[in-house]
């Protein structure tokens, strides 16, 4: 009798997962409690896997051999402690597709910057003419590509919760980029919990494997010393220091591997922002451990378009540039857009709060900050914070209106900066949908 597996979650991640599963073999039931997109439905049927939504019911659910969450579903969702009650196994889809592949896997995860250096990571690959796939948060599911358009090589996003369900799973290339406080709502408010999700992707490698991180990060230093990490050590920092094998000298970035070294100056680098320079030493170390040739990473560290939602330019209007950094969903990725600003700001923050300390960019606010736009249902937090340490504030209720607001307090020579420092869900579907929802009101102006 074929083994059953339950999936939780029918998005990209659950559906790929349940093709996999289907065409290795296994008895497949898809459930999700919310309504599945007509996308994956069709997907479904079209490889004849039984589906539900809008309901876990049990009977189908707590006879699985093994179950397959999505990361957007808690552990402490009723459905999980069920299972957990049982002893059934519980795994993520990168954990499951990782059983049928031996690709080399790169791996990039961190508070911020994920994106934008998984991106730049496979645009390097890409244009050195690696068959290479792109997974995890952004790109296919890795289960669906893994089943239907294999890639000898992948890159791979992972959050918390992706690595929080990874046991067996191993990146040949581990890249962790800094550690600030996020999504502690799900982790009992527990920042060592956390930090323990985040350093699971280690998990497995030997010293064969490459473990590049963000030197200058006290939280992963501390852990780095306390951990002795099997991988060859890849540090990198914004200067040259002991040990550290990415870093900047005499405006030109410096990468050293048992590759060889890789040079370039540093103003041909396409990304801009201290933020940003970690991005690109990340991605250019993760290359050149694969051995891209020199010309090829200088080529693309140059010519990176950069991700959308993140810092994206949109239009200047009457002198004011309205910049779009919606995917700015915690206060660390706000402390890096502010840190990047060299005009005064007009700031529209707010969203759904994560457990969120402001004081980490009070003194940038204190400094840059012209007027502040509150965009939420609750904003009595962000009061409680700001109010009297910033001269203009005003509450917005919708996207329009804080659109409208910014331009009656923007001056020529400003920057309004959509930079929320919280998930999108009070207000919007999502971070893509808030910034698409900005753009727009901005070309309306």
């Amino acid at each position: 009798m074929s083994k059953r597996l339950v999936i939780l979650g029918a998005g990209e991640s659950g559906t790929g997962a349940a093709i996999l599963a289907k065409a290795k073999g296994f008895d497949v039931f898809v459930s999700d409690k919310s309504s599945i997109q007509p996308k994956y439905k069709e997907m479904l049927e079209s490889h004849a896997i039984a589906w539900e939504e809008g309901r876990h019911t049990e009977a189908e659910i707590l006879n699985a051999d093994e179950v397959v969450k999505s990361p957007g579903i808690p552990d402490k969702a009723p459905i999980i402690q069920a299972l957990k009650g049982r002893g059934t196994p519980i795994i993520s889809e990168i954990e499951f597709a990782g059983r049928y592949t031996d690709a080399k896997m790169i791996c990039i995860t961190g508070s911020n910057g994920k994106t934008t250096t998984t991106m730049l990571t496979y645009h390097i690959l890409r244009q050195a003419g690696v068959d290479v796939g792109l997974a995890g948060n952004v790109g296919n599911s890795l289960a669906l590509q893994v089943a239907e358009d294999p890639h000898p090589v992948y890159v791979i996003e992972l959050s918390s919760f992706q690595l929080d369900n990874m046991y067996d799973f191993k990146a040949d290339i581990a890249i962790l980029l800094n550690i600030t406080p996020d999504h502690l709502d799900r982790y009992n408010y527990e920042m060592r919990n956390y930090v323990d999700a985040k350093f699971r992707i280690l998990r497995n490698q030997t010293s064969a494997d490459a473990f590049i991180f963000w030197n200058d990060d006290p939280i992963i230093s501390r852990e780095v010393a306390k951990r002795h990490p099997a991988a060859t050590l890849y540090p990198f920092a914004e200067t040259r220091e002991p040990g550290v094998r990415g870093y900047t000298e005499n405006n030109q970035v410096v990468i050293e591997t048992s590759n060889g070294t890789f040079t370039m100056e540093q103003e041909l680098l396409s990304l801009r922002g201290t933020h940003n320079l970690y991005n690109s030493l990340a991605a250019g170390l993760a290359s050149k451990v694969m051995d891209i040739q020199d010309e090829r990473i200088r080529a693309s560290l140059s010519d990176f378009a950069g991700v959308e939602h993140r810092l994206e330019k949109v239009l200047r209007v009457r002198g004011v540039d309205y910049v779009n950094d919606s995917k700015a969903t915690n206060v660390n990725s706000c402390w890096y857009a502010l840190q990047s600003m060299s005009t005064p700001v007009v700031l529209i923050l707010g969203g759904t709060d994560k457990g969120n300390d402001y004081s980490e960019i009070e003194q940038l606010v204190c400094e840059k900050v012209r007027a502040l736009i509150f965009l939420g249902v609750d904003n009595a937090k962000l009061h409680a914070f700001f109010d009297g340490k910033v001269a203009d504030i005003e509450d917005a209720r919708s996207m329009e209106e804080a659109v409208s607001k910014a331009y009656k307090m923007a001056q020529k020579g400003d920057t309004v900066l959509l930079s929320p420092c919280c998930a999108s869900f009070d207000l919007f579907k999502n971070y893509e949908d808030r910034g698409e929802r900005f753009k727009r009101c901005v070309r309306e102006l």
